[in-house]
């Protein structure tokens, strides 16, 4: 069995990496400029919302089709 070793990492280590991030590629209807001004919190945010249901992609439901319940 492998041992998994977890980085910690600080919320502004965090909200440094996503800036540069989405500096490179910006979230439809934002510019670069806008990510650079956008504070930590403002960020973070930001990423949580543009990924929050990403886990439930694998999740039939809501699925178009015929369901019986």
């Amino acid at each position: 069995m492998e041992a998994v070793t977890i980085k910690r990492v600080t919320e502004a280590e965090l909200a440094k990496e996503l800036r540069e991030q989405y500096m490179k590629n910006p979230p439809e209807g934002m510019t670069s400029d806008e990510v650079r001004d956008l504070s930590y919190d403002d960020l973070l945010d930001m990423d949580y919302f543009l990924h929050e249901f990403d886990d439930l992609e694998d999740d039939d439901f809501g699925e178009e089709g015929f369901y019986i319940f």
